[in-house]
C-alpha cells in the first residue's frame, strides 16, 4: 500500500472514496513523513508493544505503527472512514479496527485482555483533547506512555509551571499522572485540510506512582478546578465561592497559615505539592 504520509497518496485515497471531511469530528489528516517518524520515535515503540491509536483517519500513522508494534488497536468514530481503513490497512495482520467512540470504551478491559501496558498514539481532534487525555488517566487505564499531536497552546499548558499564564487545572492534572515533554512543533501546512493554528507533539510518560502523596484524588482535583475557575480572585475567595466544596473561609485561612502561605495568595502560585498538601489538610 502507498505511503499515506506523502500528500498526493492521501489526496488520491480521499478522491477515490469521495470522502467529505466532517467538521464535528475535527478531522485534519497528517501528511508529513518526517513528523510521522518523529511521533513513532517519541512513542518508543517495539515489537512487544500493544499500541492504542485514537482516530486513525485514513490509516496514515496506523501504517507506521503496524510496521513497528506487535499489535495496533485503532479506534475510529467516523463510520465513513471504516471502508477506507479496511483497504489502506489490508496488508497488515496485526491491526484491530474498532468503529466506536473512544470516550465510551472500556479501555481498562482492553489492556487487561492483552495483559500489558498500552502505549497510546494519536493525532487528536482539538475539541476533545482534554476529555480523552483525562479519561485515560482518571480511569487508571494501564498505560506506559501517551504520545499525541495536540494544539500547540494545549501542549504548552500541559507542561506549564506555577506563576505562568499557561498554568492551570490541565497542567496540574497532567503533571500529577505523567511527565509531559513537547517533542516536536508542527506547522499547519503538514495537514490536509490545514488547521488555523500550530500543533505540537507531546509525550506523557506515565508515573508508576504519583509524585505527591494525596489522600483523596477527587477532592484535590475539585480544589484545583475551583482555584482556577476564578483565576483573578484569591485562592481563599475562589474556594469559598465553590459551593460544592462546602469549606468555610475561616478553615481555608487556617490551612493557608499552617502551610505558611499568604492569605491573599492566588491559586496560580501554588505547586502541585502545595495543592496536595492543602487538600490533605482540608
Amino acid at each position: 500500500m502507498a505511503n499515506l504520509g506523502i500528500p498526493r497518496n492521501t489526496i488520491e485515497v480521499l478522491q477515490k472514496y469521495h470522502f467529505n471531511f466532517q467538521k464535528k469530528y475535527g478531522q485534519n489528516f497528517l501528511v508529513d513523513t518526517r513528523v510521522l517518524d518523529r511521533i513513532i520515535g517519541a512513542a518508543r515503540i517495539t515489537g512487544e508493544d500493544c499500541v492504542l491509536e485514537i482516530g486513525p483517519g485514513i490509516g496514515t500513522m496506523t501504517q507506521y505503527l503496524a510496521e513497528r508494534a506487535g499489535e495496533v488497536v485503532a479506534v475510529e468514530i467516523d463510520k465513513n472512514l471504516i471502508p477506507i481503513l479496511e483497504e489502506t490497512l489490508s496488508a497488515y495482520g496485526n491491526v484491530t479496527l474498532i468503529n466506536q467512540d473512544i470516550l465510551k470504551m472500556d479501555l481498562k478491559g482492553l489492556a487487561e485482555e492483552r495483559g500489558k501496558l498500552l502505549k497510546v498514539v494519536a493525532n487528536l481532534p482539538y475539541y476533545i483533547t482534554t476529555p480523552i487525555i483525562m479519561g485515560l488517566f482518571e480511569n487508571h487505564v494501564p498505560l506506559e506512555n501517551v504520545t499525541v499531536m495536540v494544539q500547540k497552546e494545549v501542549a504548552e499548558r500541559m507542561q506549564a509551571g506555577p506563576g505562568t499564564k499557561d498554568y492551570g487545572a490541565l497542567s496540574l492534572a497532567v503533571q500529577y499522572y505523567a511527565k509531559p515533554e513537547i517533542v516536536a512543533n508542527v506547522p499547519p501546512n503538514c495537514f490536509i485540510p490545514r488547521p488555523n493554528v500550530g500543533s505540537a507533539v507531546v509525550r506523557l510518560s506515565r508515573y508508576k506512582t504519583p509524585p505527591v502523596p494525596v489522600e483523596n484524588e477527587a477532592r484535590m482535583f475539585a480544589l484545583i478546578r475551583a482555584a482556577f475557575n476564578q483565576r483573578r480572585k484569591t485562592l481563599a475567595n475562589s474556594l469559598t465561592n465553590a459551593q460544592e466544596l462546602g469549606i468555610s473561609k475561616e478553615r481555608i485561612g487556617q490551612a493557608l497559615e499552617r502551610m505558611e502561605l499568604p492569605a491573599a495568595v492566588r491559586g496560580e502560585a501554588l505547586t502541585l505539592e502545595q495543592f496536595a498538601g492543602l487538600s490533605n489538610l482540608l
